[in-house]
C-alpha cells in the first residue's frame, strides 16, 4: 500500500464547522470512510481505495455509544486521535469529521432509529440486541452529514455491509455503497482495533479463526458439509478459543446454505479469545472450483431482498 502525500486535512468538529468545509469540496464524486477511531492499516486501505476513485474523501471518526451494549465497555475502546489524523492525512483525507455525541445527538438519545429488522438478529445481532440498530442510525445520520456519494466499507464487518445495502437500497438513500477486501496482518489475523486487547499468547489462539476459515475455503469444491467440517476442525483443536458461531450462510439472507447449494457464500465465525471478542469471515464460492474469495462477485445485489 501506497501512501498519497498531501497536505493535513481539515478537522470539523460541529455541524456547522462540517458543513462549511464540505460546501469548499468541488467535484462530482465525494467518498466517506466511516470510522470509530483506533485507525489502522484497514482503515488506511478504505482511505486509499476512496481517494483513487473519488474527487475528495471525508472520514468520519465518531465513537458511536448507540452501538455498545450494557456488558460492552465503551470507556475501554481505544482512543487514538492523533496517530488517526495521521493516517488521515498519509492517505489523502480531505476532510475528518470528528464530532462528540451531543453533536451528532443534539436531543440526547434518539427517539427514533433506524431498525435492522429481522437481519440485525442473526448472527451479531443474537450476541449483541440492539446493536445494529445503533449502527444504522448513525451510518444514516451520517450519509446525511457528510452528503457524500460513495461510501467504503470492509468486507471483514460483513453482516454490517449487508445491513447498510440493505438499509441505502429499501429507504432510497442517493448513495454507492462499495466494499473493501479484509485487510490482514501477515500471519492472517484479521486487522481490528480491538486486537489492541490481545496479549502475545491470546493472538496466537487468535488466529486459529483465520485458519479456521481457511481451511472450510479449501474444501469449497466439495459442498457445504465439507467446508463446515474443515472449518471446525481447526476450532476444536483450540480449546482456548470459546465460539459463539461458526456458520456457512446465504449472503443475503444470512440462513445456512443446504447441502446442495452452490454459489457465492459468508464463511463467519465470532469467538471469544481471552477478554477480547473477534469476528472474521470470508466470502467462498462452494462448489467445483470454488475456494475463497475477496469481496463477493455482484455486491450491489447483497441489498436486494431475499431470493427465494
Amino acid at each position: 500500500m501506497t501512501a498519497t502525500t498531501t497536505t493535513t486535512p481539515v478537522v470539523a468538529r460541529t455541524r456547522d464547522e462540517l458543513r462549511a468545509a464540505r460546501a469548499a469540496l468541488s467535484g462530482k464524486e465525494i467518498a466517506v470512510v466511516m470510522t470509530m477511531g483506533a485507525l489502522h492499516e484497514g482503515h488506511a486501505t478504505l482511505i486509499e481505495q476512496a481517494r483513487a476513485e473519488a474527487d475528495h474523501v471525508i472520514v468520519t471518526i465518531f465513537l458511536n455509544p448507540l452501538q455498545f451494549g450494557p456488558k460492552e465497555d465503551l470507556s475501554r475502546y481505544p482512543r487514538t486521535f492523533d496517530s488517526d489524523l495521521e493516517i488521515c492525512s498519509r492517505y489523502g483525507a480531505d476532510l475528518v469529521f470528528a464530532p462528540t455525541p451531543d453533536v451528532i445527538y443534539q436531543d440526547g438519545d434518539p427517539g427514533v432509529r433506524i431498525s435492522a429488522g429481522p437481519l440485525g438478529t442473526l448472527l451479531e445481532g443474537h450476541s449483541r440486541p440492539g446493536h445494529f440498530d445503533g449502527m444504522l442510525t448513525v451510518v444514516a445520520k451520517l450519509m446525511h452529514l457528510s452528503a457524500g456519494t460513495r461510501f467504503y466499507f470492509g468486507q471483514k464487518d460483513a453482516q454490517q455491509l449487508l445491513l447498510i445495502r440493505r438499509m441505502v437500497r429499501d429507504l432510497d438513500f442517493p448513495a454507492r455503497v462499495i466494499s473493501v477486501p479484509t485487510v490482514r496482518e501477515p500471519d492472517g489475523l484479521a486487522m481490528s482495533s480491538r486486537n489492541t486487547y490481545l496479549t502475545e499468547s491470546d493472538r496466537e489462539v487468535a488466529l486459529s479463526l483465520s485458519r479456521a476459515l481457511r481451511a472450510g475455503a479449501a474444501a469449497a469444491p466439495e459442498g457445504p458439509s465439507a467446508i463446515r467440517r474443515a472449518a471446525r476442525g481447526v476450532l476444536v483443536a483450540e480449546p482456548l478459543v470459546l465460539v459463539d458461531y461458526l456458520v456457512l450462510v446465504h449472503p443475503t439472507t444470512l440462513r445456512d446454505v443446504p447441502e446442495w447449494y452452490r454459489g457465492e457464500a459468508l464463511l463467519a465465525v465470532a469467538g471469544k479469545v481471552g477478554t477480547t471478542r473477534l469476528i472474521d469471515n470470508l466470502p467462498v464460492l462452494v462448489g467445483p472450483g470454488g475456494g475463497a474469495l475477496d469481496v463477493f462477485s455482484n455486491p450491489d445485489d447483497l441489498g436486494a431482498a431475499e431470493p427465494m
